[in-house]
């Protein structure tokens, strides 16, 4: 506040308009010519040139100077030289005739100078631009392909309008108004014209609002089409006409129906636009308006969506003003079909997004609803009729111009104040607005001609557009750098040695080379004799070959070159590890350190050829028998057995394996969530990271254990870091969206949940396109050949686009679980974004409806959610005909089940609130059935059973709802009514998700009832489904009770090799012994079960009886 204080003390700056020269300019009379230019700015004329010559080929050199005084008292100023151009208009002088008092003059062209770069921070620039012909000008007669009359005019200023701290806090808002459809029948571009004006607040300060106008709408028929590519008008042309009211190389920009953010964006409504906007009839602004926006003025913006979202954006329609005010008269200035088009601005608060673009429908204004939906009290339009007025008769408000401004220096400047007055006023949360208020309770007129526009449907094209966003999106780099903050990775190779080990092990290293070369030449010399078995082993023999080796060393230089290699490694080591570096002063000391360096040297010599030479075999270490995916198998089946110190014990194996395998560590993470143990999860989550920043599921998780800790700012880092990480994962969009509605932070939720909802409708119209093509595919081969010809041949057309460029962009389907997952590594974002700020927390009144708007305005975007074309083409209408997928999961359903999967509860039982807010009808057997096992997870075992009563009363043959069914019978104890629900479960066609637990807990069952053949048959099945220690152990059990010890034996043997420690395999092995009579083997069984702590009261007493029966297998007898 005090810099922008300082700013509007500040003096005025002049703002220099230099017109250097135009070329190719053509006169009435033949190429050669006089002219001038005279340049104007607003309703102000700063002056004009001398008469300069010129001719076709040679340019008028006009070196023409002017200026205005832009002042900083008023912020109005700087917005006003960011949408009113400069207006150059060059004019041919014609020679005097006889008895002419006054020389004629021919308008030639004009063409404006856009200022925007001022406010943009510039303080020079030049700009070469078109001179558009005026009518009746001579320069309609060149050629369309000829050389275009053009003027260069450069801009200046002493010093920049905005300094580097009001640069980067302030903003530019552009607002660009397209056209209005579906108008209502009444209007008739054949009869009595009229004005159509655009009306809306934008805040100019912290306190101050202006009035935006956009007055030149204009009506068109059916019949008159619009040139494809549509050029932006100025919103004040002043006196421009022709050519010149259009703004240079502004173009309004066609896109997509997908890409919009208004109301009528979705499918059904897309038949309807493309009807009204190509048979009906419509006003055309194509209109830009920039308004500057101070840091104060940003900050009220900002505060003022998030507060109510909707903006108010006025259309009406009133009669052509007269040419010139009555004098003495108060004018009216009637108003008709006023109406209002109500603008949610919410997306600009979105993090990284600077622009909405869509068609918004206008309604019938009414005050109660205007104060209702933007808390606002007033309107706009008499203030909006009476500036219309004014720009259409060139009358706006002024600036002090250099010279000529005499006339201006009257009232001006309190028009401008009066223009920037607030009509409308913005409501603060809980104030009554009296007048507003008392209107309300009083009966209201009807506004009969604003009904039409609801009848017809009437809709505008809007956008607006941020020179930057009012919320920065963090850059990739950025947020990993945040997170390297927080986990430093962990080096992914070891650390270097230092020095004068790595001397040493260059030295061990010369000596084995070395000693490989003397040995190939003992074998060259003596290997004969060594092959034949004729090499004495005297010691007279050995010095005779060890004085023949060296003779043959020294006589072919191969000692000297071996001394030449050896010699660098030694140096390396009196450097490195002696750290000399400089001569000996005296003998004595050089004596002493080469003996001392010899020592070690001989000792270091032998220690390397004792490396080379070792002749002790060491033992192999034997290979494992399981792999890390059965691991995680046993320790998942541990799990569901409640035997968590087994599963711990799995889980520290696969770590021992591999301590630099990321999954291993998020696996015993999520583990120790489950048991509650929120501290090692978090040291587990921490490794994760550290080994695989851009590992995505640890990334969520430990920003999941963030936010219950509520570390709500390093939460976030991670969760936005995830992301980045996959920018097409609907889990990690979700999460972030979950993670923001926990905070409060209701417009950055309903963000992330769009991105969201957008992947998640894109892979289901890929997988959609996949399962099409398959089956096409399918039809070709099976069709005749006259018809595979030609049913192939689309196929290939569609290669053929494919490979110019996709309609869709391709999306990696994340799956619900991370078991199987892999994290697909994306190239980082090099855009630069400005760094961290505090995001907005909205507060509401009511959660419940402000999640409903949430979810609606996610999905709405969503539901024809493909490339849309626009009106006209033959491309549209087959894509109106095709069907759109509904998605097989619901965002927050996908993020529930990896909830489940990796047991964060909070998270999940916040996405399962959310998946009730979707309007589909109540919830669904998918739902009931994730909150069961939310609830078994929690031991919460009567909420589980009501949840899945519910279930089943939608979905009576989910296989899943079942099972789950016969898990809560089994906890309970309930044992025939489990068997019911496990036999039911394994009747349908489709498979549960869990049915390994299923026929562990099924076959147990059996077991206890005595139905062994059956136990065995189910333990069977889950061996073959997936082999474990239980389920082989189980098979064993099985064929003991069926008198089978052959096959008993087998599987104990194959539950052994999976685990050589459970000690009810060891007591069953001693039972196998026993009855076959195998003494020896038997009590190692049963030293082996008592090794290991077999605690079965039962097995026990079992194995002592039959112990006594046969007289032996336990050593203490």
């Amino acid at each position: 506040m005090a810099e922008e204080e300082l700013q509007r003390h500040r003096a005025p700056e002049p703002v220099n308009i230099t017109v250097l020269r135009a070329r190719h300019l053509r006169g009435s009379k033949g190429d050669g010519l006089s002219s001038l230019v005279k340049v104007e700015y607003g309703s102000s004329t700063l002056g004009e040139s001398a008469k300069v010559d010129s001719t076709n080929d040679v340019a008028a050199e006009y070196n023409f100077n002017a200026k205005f005084d832009c002042s900083f008292d008023d912020p109005i100023v700087l917005d006003e030289i960011a949408f009113k151009p400069v207006l150059v208009t060059v004019i041919e002088v014609l020679p005097k005739e006889k008895k002419q008092k006054e020389e004629k003059t021919v308008l030639l062209g004009q063409c404006t100078v856009d200022l925007l770069p001022l406010v943009r921070g510039e303080t020079k620039y030049k700009s070469t631009l078109v001179i558009h012909s005026l009518p009746g000008s001579p320069l309609e007669s060149i050629p369309a392909d000829g050389p275009k009359a053009e003027i260069d005019v450069v801009v200046s200023v002493t010093e920049p309008l905005l300094s580097e701290d009001q640069l980067k806090e302030s903003n530019l808002l552009t607002i660009t108004v397209e056209a209005g459809y579906s108008v209502p029948e009444t209007w008739n571009p054949s009869g009595t014209q009229y004005m159509y004006n655009i009306t809306l607040p934008v805040p100019l300060t912290a306190e101050r609002e202006s009035t935006v106008v956009i007055s030149n709408g204009v009506l068109k028929a059916v019949n008159d089409k619009e040139p494809p590519s549509k050029q932006k008008k100025w919103p004040v042309p002043g006196g421009a006409q022709g050519g010149a009211v259009f703004i240079p190389d502004k173009f309004v920009q066609v896109v997509s129906y997908d890409e919009e953010d208004g109301e009528l964006a979705g499918k059904e409504d897309r038949e309807f636009r493309v009807e009204v906007e190509t048979d009906k009839n419509r006003v055309i602004w194509n209109c830009e308006r920039r308004c500057y926006i101070e840091p104060s003025a940003v900050q009220s913006l900002q505060t003022k969506i998030a507060h109510t979202r909707f903006w108010p954006v006025e259309l009406m329609r009133m009669p052509m003003p007269s040419a010139a005010k009555a004098k003495g008269k108060e004018e009216d200035n009637p108003i008709f079909f006023h109406g209002v088009a109500y603008v949610n601005l919410a997306p600009l608060l979105y993090p990284g997004v600077n622009k909405i673009r869509g068609a918004f429908r206008v309604h019938a204004y009414n005050e109660a609803e205007i104060v209702e939906k933007t808390k606002r009290k007033g309107g706009l339009a008499e203030e909006a009729a009476r500036m219309a007025t004014s720009m259409y008769r060139n009358a706006s408000p002024s600036i002090k111009a250099g010279k000529t401004g005499k006339d201006e220096k009257g009232g001006g400047k309190d028009k401008d104040k009066d223009a920037a007055k607030k009509p409308s006023q913005m409501l603060k949360p809980g104030q009554q607005a009296p007048d507003a208020m008392s209107e309300v309770e009083a009966p209201a007129s009807q506004n009969l001609e604003g009904m039409q526009y609801d009848e017809a449907r009437t809709y505008i094209i809007l956008e607006f557009s941020l020179q930057r966003p009012m919320v920065p999106k963090r850059a990739p780099e950025e947020l990993a750098k945040r997170v390297a903050e927080y986990i430093p990775p962990r080096p992914l190779f070891p650390r270097r040695t230092n020095g004068a080990q790595r001397a040493v092990e260059d030295f061990h290293q010369q000596v084995a080379n070395i000693g490989n070369m003397v040995l190939e030449e003992f074998r060259s010399e003596f290997g004969n004799q060594l092959d034949n078995g004729q090499l004495p082993c005297s010691n007279d023999a050995q010095e005779e070959r060890r004085r023949k080796l060296m003779y043959e060393l020294n006589t072919s230089g191969k000692y000297f070159a071996f001394k030449e290699q050896l010699k660098h490694s030694v140096v390396k080591i009196v450097r490195e590890k002696y750290l000399k570096t400089s001569a000996f002063n005296n003998k004595e000391e050089l004596q002493a350190f080469l003996s001392e360096l010899y020592v070690f040297l001989v000792d270091q010599m032998h220690a390397g050829i004792g490396k080379v030479l070792s002749l002790e075999d060491e033992t192999p270490v034997p290979a494992p028998l399981t792999d890390s995916a059965q691991l995680k198998h046993f320790a998942r089946e541990a799990e569901v057995n409640e035997d968590f110190g087994l599963a711990a014990k799995y889980y520290q194996e696969r770590l021992a394996r591999n301590r630099n395998d990321a999954d291993h560590w998020f696996d015993y993470g999520s583990f120790c969530l489950l048991i509650n143990d929120i501290s090692k999860a978090e040291e587990c989550f921490k490794e994760t990271v550290s080994i695989n920043a851009q590992h995505l599921y640890g990334l969520l998780l430990y920003g999941v254990i963030c936010s219950v800790e509520e570390r709500n700012e390093v939460a976030e880092t991670f969760f936005e870091t995830a992301s980045c990480v996959d920018q097409d994962s609907v889990l990690a969009w979700t999460m972030l969206g979950l993670f923001y509605d926990g905070i409060n932070n209701d417009i950055q939720a309903e963000y992330a949940f769009m991105q969201a909802q957008k992947i998640n409708q894109a892979n289901a119209v890929a997988k959609m396109k996949q399962q099409q093509a398959i089956e096409q595919q399918a039809n070709a081969s099976q069709a005749p050949g006259g018809n595979e010809a030609k049913i192939t041949e689309e196929p290939a057309s569609e290669k053929a686009e494919s490979e110019k460029g996709p309609l869709l962009p391709q999306f990696t389907k994340t799956p619900a679980t991370p078991t199987d997952a892999k994290i697909p590594l994306r190239p980082q974002s090099k855009d630069k974004t400005p760094g961290y700020k505090k995001r907005m927390s909205v507060s509401s009144k009511s959660a419940f409806s402000q999640d409903n708007q949430r979810i609606r305005s996610a999905t709405s975007n969503m539901q024809g959610s493909k490339m849309g074309s626009r009106p006209g083409s033959a491309e549209q209408e087959e894509q109106q005909k095709e069907q759109i997928p509904i998605p097989e999961s619901s965002i927050f359903m996908i993020a529930v089940e990896f909830l489940l999967e990796v047991k964060a509860t909070q998270f999940c039982e916040r996405a399962l609130a959310h998946e009730l807010l979707i309007p589909r009808g109540g919830p669904t057997a998918v739902y009931y059935v994730a909150l069961a096992r939310l609830k078994l997870q929690r031991k919460e075992l009567q909420e589980a059973q009501d949840s899945l009563n519910q279930a089943l009363l939608l979905n009576y043959q989910d296989p899943n709802a079942w099972s789950i069914m016969g898990h809560l019978r089994y906890l309970q104890g309930n044992m025939p009514e489990a068997k019911d629900c496990y036999e039911r479960t394994l009747a349908f066609v489709a498979d549960a998700r869990e049915m390994h637990a299923i026929y562990l807990r099924l076959a147990s069952i059996y077991l206890q009832d005595g139905e062994f053949q059956r136990a065995k048959d189910t333990f069977l099945l889950a061996c073959k489904h997936s082999p474990s220690c239980i389920s082989w152990l189980g098979v064993g059990i099985a064929c003991y009770r069926l008198g089978e010890m052959s096959e008993a034996e087998d599987a104990l043997c194959e539950a052994n090799i999976l685990n050589n420690s459970d000690p009810e395999v060891w007591g069953y092995l001693s039972l196998v012994c026993l009855q076959t009579e195998r003494q020896l083997e038997a009590e190692q069984a049963y030293k082996y079960a008592i090794k290991v702590n077999l605690k079965d009261g039962e097995l026990l007493k079992e194995i002592q009886a039959v112990q006594e029966q046969v007289g032996y297998g336990n050593p203490q007898f």
